[in-house]
């Protein structure tokens, strides 16, 4: 795969917490729209209370784009808001 020129003056923005399962499908969907992403995963102490959730944060511009494809992957809803 190509290398991804770098992006300046991306601000991301909070999209849910997701399960594993679903943030690397979610995942999958945004680089193939190509919309800049990334994730947090809890740490040792903090997967008590966050239920071992993946938060994933998506380019603000985007963020309408990045919601539709993470509700068609986890029509649930957005776990953690």
């Amino acid at each position: 795969m190509p290398a991804r020129k770098p992006t300046p003056n991306i601000t991301t923005v909070y999209l849910g917490r997701y399960t594993w399962e679903h943030a690397n499908q979610i995942a999958g969907e945004l680089e193939a729209a190509d919309i800049v992403w990334w994730y947090k995963q809890p740490g040792f102490f903090s997967q008590i209370w966050e239920f071992g959730g993946v938060r994933l944060f998506v380019d603000r511009e985007r963020l309408d784009e990045a919601r539709s494809i993470a509700d068609r992957i986890a029509p649930d809803g957005r776990p953690g808001r």
